[in-house]
């Protein structure tokens, strides 16, 4: 495996810090407990689906910094171009000599890809992902004969190669800049969205279809990476969160009753859309509301049967999945301890900081020195105001409440709450140690999504 390491562990990072919540919403982007079928999971789009269960990770052998680096593996010759921050913050594309071809990662597929996923993650730049597409075309074209990427068929020829790949590149550059011009002429991106066309050429090529990214969510992705979540309207600054907000538009309506009779009204009318704006609001004034819940099945049903867009099928139909009574949880585990392994010492006691119950820790005062035995070097903790914060320091006795020595893979056992387990050497004070575990909650992977 070859890889930018250091990339690889930003982007591990990223994934572990918000990884229940990523992995619950990913069960929901690739149908992965839907059945298969036409009523259920026909594929995400990209592929059929992701795999069930823990995720792991292959370690890192072999480090590439720069574009034009070149290895040999198995007597294979490769070639790199580095395209960090584009489909993933890691990507890099790669060059076989011997074979004229080109594999482009996922940064140019046989789809419109995503800008930003609905599992949720950081929003990528199109930018930055049409300019490496760009140096792709004039670094390689001339001498490929074939193009394969990471999930879809190849595409052989040079003409046709070079059309494929400019067009991709036309796509994220189309829609990063339309959506510049537009939000600079006062457009939100829920607004660019609806009204954004693209070009005949572009909307005609089945390789830059959305059935995985889509034109609406990456537009909104784009507005979101520029703007942040505030379109501007002050009324929006200040909204009330959904519970509080379903009451008062279900109250002005005249009641759940009514609400579920205006929304089978847009249901017969085809107006799924608006009637999941209504059933919304319904189901989190009363989740146990029978009709309503039936009602928004049946209406995300019709969202999904109607979706060209893999993953937007998928979430509509997850979604109906749940208001019938089936939480299926996190069918894939993102965080799993063979990725957790893989964060720096310092990424680690940031995943541990994200845990920490706030409030019930505001009153803890205390600090804690971890020497890691097969590093050599001590992190200084401290836990105050409910913040944990972590420096490299020399331990100290006398003003840490306690001190632990252990190796890494040791501290990855103790951040899961194993205490009991051998490998740990503890000086000082071990109620130190218990408050601080004790004061950490673990994410809910099987949290509501569509009730509230």
């Amino acid at each position: 495996m070859i890889y930018p390491e250091h990339l690889v562990s930003e982007a591990v990072a990223e994934n572990v810090y918000a990884g229940t919540a990523m992995g619950r919403r990913a069960g929901y982007m690739y149908g992965a407990a839907l059945e298969r079928g036409p009523k259920g999971a026909v594929g995400a789009g990209l592929g059929q689906t992701t795999s069930t269960g823990h995720a792991g990770i292959m370690v890192p052998t072999v480090e590439i910094r720069q574009t034009g680096e070149t290895r040999t593996v198995d007597g294979v010759e490769f070639e790199f171009q580095m395209a960090p921050g584009t489909e993933a913050p890691a990507e890099m594309h790669f060059y076989l000599p011997r074979y004229r071809a080109l594999c482009m990662a996922e940064n140019a597929t046989h789809t419109h890809h995503n800008l930003l996923t609905l599992r949720g993650a950081l929003v990528r730049d199109p930018r930055v992902w049409a300019g490496y597409l760009t140096e792709a075309i004039e670094r390689f074209s001339g001498r490929t004969d074939v193009v394969f990427a990471s999930h879809h068929w190849p595409t052989w020829g040079a003409d046709q190669i070079e059309e494929f790949l400019g067009q991709q590149r036309d796509l994220y550059a189309y829609l990063h800049d339309q959506t510049l011009r537009m939000l600079n002429q006062g457009l939100t991106g829920a607004e660019i969205a609806e009204e954004i066309q693209l070009p005949p050429a572009l909307e005609n090529a089945w390789h830059a279809r959305g059935y995985y990214g889509s034109v609406s969510h990456n537009v909104k992705a784009i507005y979101q990476r520029y703007m942040g979540w505030f379109d501007g309207n002050p009324a929006n600054l200040w909204a009330h969160p959904p519970q509080p907000l379903a009451e008062r538009y279900v109250g002005a309506i005249g009641g759940i009753d009514r609400v579920v009779e205006v929304a089978r009204a847009a249901y017969d009318e085809g107006d799924f859309r608006w009637a999941a704006t209504l059933l919304s609001h319904a189901v989190f004034v009363d989740r146990d509301h029978a009709v309503a819940r039936t009602l928004y099945a049946d209406t995300l049903e019709q969202l999904g049967y109607g979706s060209e867009n893999g993953t937007w099928r998928n979430f509509f139909l997850s979604g109906a999945t749940e208001l019938r009574g089936d939480n299926f949880g996190t069918p894939t585990t993102t965080n799993a301890p063979e990725i957790v392994a893989q964060l720096t010492v310092e990424q680690l006691l940031d995943s541990i900081a994200i845990r920490v119950d706030g409030p019930n820790a505001w009153d803890l005062d205390l600090a804690l020195d971890i020497t890691l035995s097969d590093l050599g070097r001590n992190y200084r903790v401290t836990l105050r105001n409910g913040v944990l914060v972590h420096i490299v320091k020399p331990a100290d006795a006398e003003s840490a409440g306690a001190t632990i020595t252990l190796t890494k893979p040791r501290l990855l056992a103790l951040a899961a709450g194993d205490l009991e387990s051998p490998g740990i050497e503890l000086t000082g004070d071990a109620a130190v140690l218990e408050s601080l575990v004790g004061a950490l909650v673990q994410g809910d992977p099987a949290f509501d999504i569509v009730l509230p």
